[in-house]
């Protein structure tokens, strides 16, 4: 869930200028970035939903040796892997209804149908409709049934809108430092 840079159009001609002018001057673009960064980070942590604050402090910021690449956001496989709820955090969810494993079963009193049987012990073409077990949900404490329903949650952006808050601070002070960077490359070209 890192927030990456986008390619524009005409974007990879300046990008190998900077990333010429960076081996030969020194780097006002990698602090101006680093503070983007970290400034659209500190919205994100304000505005991520907090249960226990863990998905919270694993936010980080990146940024590459020339200051050209920011990445915002969960990095790395551990931290996507272990708060992959954030998505459902950032976009909602549908929801889940049991009831379209759920069968009458018109000899039973009742009308529900049962089935005791365990198919993800099955193997081969017995299985090859993927049946679904019948397991029951429990997360310890509470039963949920074999076919729980499991209601639609709302979204809560935090990602994109940390971004929208800070987009002309971000884009003012990355313009100012390319255009007096490229200022002073041009008069050492000239002078050299």
């Amino acid at each position: 869930m890192a927030a990456r840079r986008s390619r524009m159009s005409g974007d990879f001609k300046l990008r190998k200028t900077l990333r010429n002018i960076h081996t030969q001057l020194d780097n006002e673009l990698k602090p101006a970035m680093q503070e983007a960064a970290d400034k659209v980070l500190a919205t994100m942590k304000q505005l991520v939903p907090r249960d226990s604050g863990q998905a919270a402090d694993a936010l980080e910021a990146f940024v590459s040796k020339s200051g050209l690449d920011a990445q915002i956001g969960l990095r790395g496989k551990r931290d996507n892997q272990r708060f992959f709820y954030l998505r459902f955090l950032e976009y909602g969810t549908k929801g889940y209804s049991g009831e379209r494993y759920r069968r009458a079963d018109k000899s039973k009193p009742g009308g529900e149908h049962t089935n005791n049987r365990d198919k993800s012990k099955m193997g081969g073409r017995r299985n090859a409709l993927r049946a679904r077990d019948t397991k029951n949900k429990s997360d310890g404490s509470n039963f949920f049934g074999k076919y729980p329903d499991i209601p639609a949650r709302p979204a809560h952006p935090w990602l994109r809108p940390a971004y929208d808050v800070n987009k002309e601070f971000v884009l003012a002070n990355i313009r100012h430092v390319i255009t007096s960077t490229l200022r002073r490359a041009a008069e050492g070209s000239d002078n050299g």
